[in-house]
């Protein structure tokens, strides 16, 4: 068990440009894919790509996070040059456009991951928390690759098929305290821990996890929620994906006040104006802590 921390978490040094914790974070999620659940995420060319990452980036996006393989519920795996077709040439061409901006690479494979930080990704978002490649863990380390390691209860394919634990806040705290002491034992010191909300999850331990955040805070590191338009809201409104940006934005204030940092997120502007409004209430605490 890490030590309680309550201090702001190391930046990420990116080599062009560090990447601090001192206030919460927006990462914009860019999908090349055809499949992902909400459509208006989905980048498949080029041009597609930077058009939306240019809102993003005026929205106030600090990260930009591009995939090529949906995670989505029973998604099946595609071939990794597929995959690595579909993200390359975005990656390229936003590292060409904004030369000091956070790219992270969304993938669970290394070879994928090694060819995007070649094309100009930062960061490795690895939804499998580097255990579903057995080389993500030398390829980290061996580039100094900052990353975020999420925890997952299965493999997207089968990951909803009735999941359980004794007691998911320990399960998956426990999780991912040894994803991080593996890998800073390999030299790695730029980690953010993610716990997978929706991966492996049903509502009850979705909502059970967001209210114990404060507890995977505690490991000092930063740590991404990514609830944008799930199930765990739009199922508990009864709407489509399209329909949760209200739920959505409900929760991230939520994430916000038990202290994440990150926030991966569809919708950049709401997210940017939640931070805000957050940001001027928790001001009023430090002003007036007794009041």
């Amino acid at each position: 068990m890490f030590s309680m921390s309550t201090g702001v978490p190391s930046p990420f040094d990116l080599g062009h440009s560090l990447l601090s914790f001192d206030r919460p974070r927006v990462m914009g999620i860019i999908n090349a894919t055809p499949d992902s659940f909400h459509t208006d995420s989905r980048a498949l060319q080029v041009e597609q790509a930077l058009a939306l990452a240019e809102r993003m980036v005026s929205e106030g996006a600090d990260i930009l996070d591009v995939g090529g393989q949906s995670s989505r519920p029973g998604a099946a795996p595609i071939p990794v040059e597929e995959e690595c077709s579909r993200v390359l040439p975005i990656l390229e061409a936003l590292r060409n456009r904004w030369p000091e901006l956070a790219l992270s690479i969304d993938t669970c494979r290394a070879i994928v991951a090694e060819k995007a930080l070649d094309y100009g990704a930062d960061i490795v978002n690895d939804i499998g928390g580097a255990r579903l490649d057995a080389d993500m863990e030398h390829l980290l380390a061996s580039r100094n690759a900052p990353c975020i390691l999420m925890h997952m209860q299965g493999t997207p394919e089968m990951m909803q098929d009735r999941p359980a634990y004794k007691d998911v806040v320990e399960e998956v705290r426990d999780f991912l305290e040894e994803r991080l002491r593996t890998l800073r034992k390999q030299g790695m010191q730029h980690i953010a821990l993610d716990p997978g909300f929706g991966f492996g999850k049903t509502l009850a331990h979705n909502y059970r996890l967001l209210d114990a955040l404060p507890e995977l805070v505690s490991t000092g590191v930063p740590i991404l929620v990514g609830i944008s338009r799930k199930s765990m809201i739009h199922r508990t409104l009864d709407c489509t994906p399209q329909e949760a940006l209200n739920g959505t934005t409900a929760l991230h204030a939520w994430a916000l006040d038990r202290g994440a940092h990150i926030l991966r997120v569809h919708d950049v502007a709401e997210a940017v104006e939640c931070l805000k409004l957050h940001r001027a209430m928790a001001s009023t605490r430090m002003v007036h802590p007794h009041d």
